[in-house]
């Protein structure tokens, strides 16, 4: 990827190193976090909504944990820095378009564990976005089980990571999170039909992926030759049908979270394809 010309981000955070495994004040604890991780593995439930990390909390109370910003001599960070920064970009003018103002989320480096306003996370989740304190957060360890475990190797794979929980951010500040959440508790009792909804909700990210890579691109041709194939290869690879049978041999529909490989596929490349929010509406699509 192109990055020279990008500026970093102000709104990394860097708390690896410090010591994990604290609670944000009306999280859940270390025993939601074994029950979530437990649920995803044996069930095919998402942690994240055990965790409420799609939720409707207006609350912004902040866990107890200290911020730092990166060395300047850390290259990776330094990378996910000015990606984070392309993010900011590209979603300002499509909020001032839409005659809106972006509100930017931070970033969050930790390893193992960090408190966060939506509970413990852990590594073992991935990255993930909590709406309660509009902050993504990533061990960067998972960009080496990117490389190596699920065979997405480059830069553009591992901007798609970030994009991807910026367009959970997005759908938060448009009030798209909340509704889900609602639709999900109304549907109590119904594993699937809650699954379905998350399906929709973690495609339309996937598109709103897109949507930036295309705008970004667009603006500064941040992208090398082939790279956009290294976006598609991520996407397919943290696929629900293909995790699933990795796992444990087969795959159960109606336990997917995320989308099957193609869905991701799908909704990427229709994002990166038009550059056009209004294309990534994954909830009145009658077919994923």
């Amino acid at each position: 990827m192109r990055l020279d010309d990008e500026n970093e981000s102000s709104n990394v955070e860097d708390r690896r190193g410090e010591s994990g495994g604290g609670i944000g004040r009306g999280g859940l604890g270390i025993g939601g976090v074994v029950l979530a991780l437990a649920a995803s593995y044996f069930l095919g439930i998402d942690p994240s909504l055990i965790l409420g990390l799609v939720s409707n909390t207006g609350s912004q109370s902040q866990p107890l944990a200290t911020a730092h910003k990166p060395p300047a001599n850390d290259e990776m960070a330094k990378f996910v820095s000015k990606v984070l920064g392309s993010t900011e970009r590209t979603w300002s003018a499509v909020f001032s378009e839409r005659g809106g103002t972006y509100q930017e989320p931070k970033l969050v480096l930790f390893s193992g564990s960090t408190p966060t306003a939506c509970g413990t996370g852990q590594a073992a989740m991935g990255p993930f976005y909590c709406p309660s304190d509009r902050k993504v957060y990533i061990d960067l360890a998972f960009y080496r089980d990117l490389k190596e475990r699920f065979h997405a190797p480059g830069e553009f794979a591992e901007a798609y990571v970030i994009a991807h929980e910026v367009g959970h951010h997005v759908q938060n500040l448009l009030g798209i999170s909340a509704k889900v959440h609602n639709a999900q508790q109304r549907a109590a009792g119904n594993p699937a039909k809650a699954n379905a909804l998350s399906v929709r909700l973690e495609l339309q990210a996937d598109c709103f992926a897109g949507v930036w890579g295309y705008r970004a691109d667009s603006m500064k041709h941040i992208l090398e030759p082939g790279e956009i194939e290294q976006a598609l290869t991520a996407a397919s690879a943290i696929g629900d049908d293909r995790l699933q049978k990795q796992a444990r041999g087969y795959a159960v529909p109606e336990s997917f979270t995320h989308g099957s490989s193609e869905q991701r596929v799908r909704w990427f490349k229709r994002g990166m394809e038009s550059g056009d929010m209004k294309q990534c509406d994954t909830f009145k699509a009658a077919a994923l």
